[in-house]
């Protein structure tokens, strides 16, 4: 029985351990200093925890057309702010606007998301914002 829950003990760091590595700060990875001006395709959605991703094939401030991934909030905190799992679809045209990583990889944070066919504008619960409030 000991060997046991020592067992479950271990395990469950190792999770939690794990879990909290890959939820980073957002100044870790992103330039508050780099704002973003996205405007493109979705080409793929993943409405995943600890954060939802877009990956978006468009222009960026460079004027270049390449395929940008774009990290959102938590899927709990964008329902809880009016996003829908399937409200941005692949072939969706999106204008984001956000941050850029600090590495020069093609990430950016988004502040917010506007979907170009209705108009309508929905906050992305960035990570700068649970950053700046700390």
């Amino acid at each position: 029985m000991r060997r046991f829950l020592t067992s479950a003990i271990a395990a469950g760091a190792l999770l939690l351990g794990s879990s909290a590595w890959a939820h980073h700060p957002f100044a870790a990875e992103y330039d508050a200093n780099k704002p973003a001006h996205l405007e493109g395709k979705v080409t793929k959605v993943n409405w995943a925890n600890p954060h939802a991703f877009m990956t978006v094939e468009g222009k960026a401030d460079d004027g270049k057309t390449e395929r940008w991934t774009v990290e959102l909030g938590s899927p709990g905190a964008l329902d809880k702010h009016g996003w829908k799992r399937n409200m941005v679809k692949t072939g969706d045209v999106v204008t984001v606007k956000g941050w850029y990583a600090r590495d020069g990889k093609r990430m950016i944070n988004a502040e917010g998301v506007k979907l170009n066919r209705t108009g309508r504008e929905f906050d992305a619960r960035s990570s700068y914002h649970e950053a700046a409030a700390n």
